[in-house]
C-alpha cells in the first residue's frame, strides 16, 4: 500500500486577472508553488506529480527535483481535467493505491496534513479531506478504488463532485497549516499581511 501526492498547478487563474501564471505569484520571494510542493514532498508520499498548462514552459522552469511532470492539455476545462490526467499518470504505479491532492495556490497547506490523509487511507478510508477548525478543504485523498468514476469528472470541480455519492472521512488537520488559498491579488495581499 502506497499514497502518492499530486499537487495541481495548471490553471491560468482567471480571477486574478492579466496573464501571470497563478502558480507563479510570489509569497514571501518564492512562487506558490513552490511553497505548495514543499509540503508535498516533504510528506514522504510518493511519488509526487505536479501538473501543468498554461505557461506550462514558465511553470516547469520553476518546478525543484523530484516531482514527476503531467502535462494537462485541456487544463483550460479545470480542475477535473487535472485530475484525469493525473489518475492517467499513476495508472501504472501498481503499488500505488491512492493519491493525495494539493492546490498549488495554498502555500500554506502543511506536510503533516498529506501525512494524516495517508494514515486515514491505511485504516480503510477510500475518499478522505482535511479539514480545518471543521472545515473541509486541502489535500484531499482519493483511493484507486474511485478512480474509475474520478475519471467521468468534468468541469472546475474534482473530488468533491463525489463526496455527494461516496462516504467521507474528515481527517483533523488542524494545526498542521492552512488550506487558505489564492484566487485574486486581494487573496494574496491578506497572505502577505498574515505572514
Amino acid at each position: 500500500m502506497s499514497v502518492a501526492a499530486a499537487v495541481f498547478a495548471a490553471g491560468r487563474g482567471s480571477r486574478l486577472g492579466g496573464d501571470a501564471a497563478k502558480p507563479l505569484l510570489e509569497w514571501q520571494g518564492r512562487p506558490l508553488l513552490t511553497w505548495a510542493l514543499d509540503a508535498a514532498l516533504a510528506s514522504g508520499l510518493v511519488p509526487v506529480l505536479v501538473t501543468v498548462g498554461y505557461r506550462a514552459d514558465d511553470v516547469r522552469a520553476a518546478l525543484p527535483a523530484g516531482v514527476e511532470i503531467v502535462d494537462n492539455p485541456e487544463w483550460e476545462e479545470g480542475i477535473a481535467a487535472s485530475l484525469r490526467a493525473v489518475l492517467a499518470a499513476l495508472g501504472p504505479y501498481s503499488e500505488v493505491t491512492a493519491v493525495c491532492i494539493g492546490l498549488a495556490d495554498q502555500p500554506r497547506t502543511g506536510p503533516e496534513a498529506y501525512r494524516r490523509l495517508a494514515a486515514a487511507h491505511e485504516a480503510g478510508a477510500q475518499l478522505a479531506v482535511a479539514t480545518y477548525d471543521t472545515r473541509r478543504g486541502n489535500p484531499v485523498l482519493l483511493a484507486r478504488s474511485l478512480w474509475p468514476q474520478a475519471m467521468e469528472l468534468r468541469g472546475d470541480a474534482g473530488a468533491r463532485q463525489l463526496m455527494q455519492s461516496v462516504p467521507v472521512t474528515d481527517v483533523p488537520c488542524d494545526g498542521t497549516g492552512h488550506a487558505d488559498d489564492v484566487d485574486t491579488l486581494e487573496d494574496l495581499g491578506r497572505l502577505q499581511e498574515d505572514q
